[in-house]
C-alpha cells in the first residue's frame, strides 16, 4: 500500500481533490459544462512529490507478507533435493533515485532506480524419497538484491470516486545473491540452492511488493478521500466536489475537474453553463484551483440560511468601531446615540437581511446585500433599550490575500444606500450630524470590521481542517469576470503520511 499511493495523496488530493466522484463519469461532448471546481497539479509539483517516496517503497517492503517458499528438484547421485524458505523478512533497505513521468492521456509513470534490500529468513533443506520427504537441515540465509521498480499508474472513475490502479508494476533484478549462515564465500550448498530458488524468488517477491503498492495506493486513497469530504464540509454544509468528467493526464500537468455544488438540508445549487475552459489556467505554478463564480455564490447563499453572516460587537470592538476619528462631531453624535452608557453595557449586531448576491469580476469579489445594524445599550437591572437601528444596500469591493497562513479580506471599493432608520436620538431622522457621523462610520470602520471578521471566521475554518499544516508558498487569488483562480506553489508536510502509516500499517 505505498508509495503509488503517496503518488496519489500528493497528485491528486491537494485540498479538494479526490472526493466522491459521477457514478459514470461520463461528460458527454461538452466535458466542461458542469464543471465548478477544477484543480490542477503540474510537473514540478509531482517531481517535489516524488522526493518523498522512500517512506512509502520502504513501508511496502516492510509490510508485505512474504509466503514460504517450497520446492524440490531432481540432482544426479543425490536423488530429489526439496527447499522451503521461511520466515522472509526485509532489513537495510535504500533507494538509489526515483524519476517520475507523466504520460499525456496515458498514466503516471514512476521509475525507483536501484532498491537495494536485504532479505533474511530459514533455510530447510534435505533428501526427498520416493514415499516421504524428509527436512533435517535448517540454516539463517541472507539475500542481497538490487531491484528496479517500475509503476505505471492509471487514474480511473469508478462508482462514486477516483479510483488509483497500480497493478502496472514491474520489477527488475541486477542482483540477487544467496548466503548461507553468513557465509560470503561459494561453496556447494549455496551454488545449489541459488540456482534452485532465483526464479521462484523473483516471481514471489514481484508478486507481494506489487500486491502491497497497489493495496497502500487504495487505503491511501481512501485516507484522502476522508481527508478532502471534512475539509468541504462543515456541519449542514457540505460542497460536492463528485467529479464532473475523467481525470486528465497531460505530459506537463494533471488536471481534475469537480461539479462544485453546494449541499445544505438536502437541497443542491445546479450548475449547467460553466465558463471553464483549460486556457484558463497556466502551468508556471505547482498547484492551481478554478472555481466558478456559481460556487461561490451558493456558499454565501447557505451560509446566509444557516445563520452564519451574523457579527456581535461590544466593549473595545464596539469602541473602535464608532470611534474612527476624535472630533466633536463625532463625540456629540455618539453622545446622542449612547446616551451616555459604556460601551461594556451596550452592544452591536450586523447581519444581512437577504442573500447576499456574489459577482466576480477582474477588480475583486463584488457582494451586494441589503444589511441591518442594531445598536443596543443594556441599562442595569431594566430591559434592554435600541438606541439605533438601521437598513442599508451596501455594495462592497473585495480583494483577497493570502498570508502568514491567514486568508485576509481587504474591500478597495464600497457604496451604501439608506433603506430604514431609526434612531431614539434623532426620531425624526433629521440630524445631518448623525446622519453624516453613521454614514462615515460604516464605510471607514463598518465594511472593513465586517470583512475583517469574516475572514479570520474563515481562516479558523480552513485551520481546523488542517490547511494551516501545509507550507503554501507564494499564493495568488486572481479574480476574473465569473471566477476565481488560487495559484501557489507548496511544501509537502510529510509528517501527515508518516503519521498515516504509523497508525494504519
Amino acid at each position: 500500500m505505498c508509495w503509488a499511493g503517496r503518488m496519489i495523496l500528493g497528485t491528486l488530493s491537494i485540498l479538494l481533490v479526490l472526493v466522491h466522484a459521477a457514478a459514470a463519469c461520463e461528460s458527454g461532448p461538452f466535458p466542461y459544462r458542469a464543471t465548478g471546481i477544477v484543480c490542477r497539479m503540474t510537473k514540478p509539483a509531482a517531481l517535489l512529490l516524488n522526493q518523498e517516496t522512500a517512506h512509502v517503497i520502504q513501508a511496502a517492503f516492510r509490510n508485505a507478507k512474504f509466503p514460504n517458499i517450497t520446492g524440490e528438484r531432481s540432482m544426479r547421485l543425490l536423488g530429489r533435493v526439496a527447499y522451503g524458505l521461511s520466515n522472509i523478512q526485509v532489513n537495510d533497505l535504500s533507494i538509489e533515485r526515483s524519476e517520475v513521468e507523466l504520460k499525456e492521456d496515458d498514466a503516471i509513470h514512476i521509475s525507483i532506480k536501484n532498491v537495494t534490500a536485504l532479505f533474511k529468513g530459514t533455510l530447510t533443506y534435505g533428501y526427498a524419497g520416493a514415499w516421504f520427504l524428509q527436512l533435517f537441515h535448517s540454516v539463517d540465509f541472507e539475500i542481497e538484491s538490487s531491484i528496479d521498480l517500475q509503476l505505471n499508474i492509471d487514474l480511473m472513475c469508478q462508482k462514486e470516486q477516483v479510483t488509483p490502479d497500480a497493478s502496472d508494476c514491474y520489477l527488475t533484478f541486477h542482483k540477487l545473491t544467496l548466503h548461507l549462515q553468513g557465509d560470503k564465500e561459494p561453496g556447494w550448498l549455496k551454488q545449489l540452492f541459488t540456482d534452485f530458488i532465483s526464479f521462484t524468488l523473483k516471481l514471489v517477491l514481484k508478486r507481494e511488493v506489487c500486491k502491497e503498492i497497489n493495496a497502500v495506493a487504495q487505503t491511501l486513497t481512501n485516507f484522502i478521500l476522508d481527508l478532502a469530504a471534512n475539509f468541504v464540509r462543515d456541519k449542514d454544509i457540505i460542497v460536492d466536489i463528485s467529479l464532473a468528467s475523467d481525470p486528465v493526464i497531460k505530459a506537463s500537468y494533471i488536471e481534475s475537474h469537480h461539479k462544485g455544488l453546494v449541499l445544505y438540508k438536502n437541497s443542491s445549487s445546479m450548475l449547467s453553463d460553466s465558463v471553464f475552459s483549460p486556457s484558463l489556467l497556466t502551468e508556471s505554478r505547482m498547484l492551481y484551483f478554478w472555481l466558478s463564480e456559481h460556487s461561490l455564490s451558493s456558499l454565501t447563499a447557505a451560509a446566509f440560511l444557516d445563520g452564519r453572516l451574523v457579527l456581535n460587537l461590544s466593549g473595545e470592538k464596539l469602541q473602535e468601531l464608532f470611534e474612527t476619528e476624535d472630533t466633536e462631531v463625532q463625540r456629540k453624535a455618539v453622545q446622542m446615540i449612547f446616551q451616555g452608557t459604556s460601551y461594556n453595557d451596550s452592544v452591536a449586531k450586523v447581519w444581512s437581511l437577504s442573500q447576499p448576491q456574489i459577482s466576480l469580476q477582474p477588480e475583486g469579489t463584488v457582494m451586494r446585500s441589503l444589511v441591518a445594524v442594531e445598536v443596543s445599550i443594556l441599562p442595569t437591572g431594566e430591559e434592554p433599550l435600541v438606541a439605533l437601528y438601521m437598513e442599508k444596500e451596501i455594495t462592497v469591493t473585495i480583494q483577497a490575500t493570502y498570508a502568514e497562513k491567514k486568508l485576509i479580506l481587504q474591500p478597495v471599493d464600497s457604496s451604501i444606500e439608506m433603506k430604514v432608520f431609526k434612531c431614539t436620538a434623532d426620531p425624526n431622522g433629521k440630524d445631518p450630524s448623525i446622519q453624516s457621523f453613521l454614514q462615515n462610520m460604516i464605510l471607514v470602520a463598518g465594511i472593513p470590521e465586517v470583512t475583517s471578521s469574516i475572514g479570520s471566521a474563515l481562516t479558523s475554518l480552513m485551520n481546523s481542517k488542517r490547511l494551516d499544516l501545509f507550507e503554501i508558498i507564494n499564493p495568488e487569488i486572481i479574480t476574473r469576470k465569473g471566477y476565481v483562480i488560487v495559484q501557489l506553489d507548496f511544501g509537502f508536510p510529510s509528517h501527515l503520511l508518516l503519521n498515516f502509516f504509523d497508525k494504519s500499517l
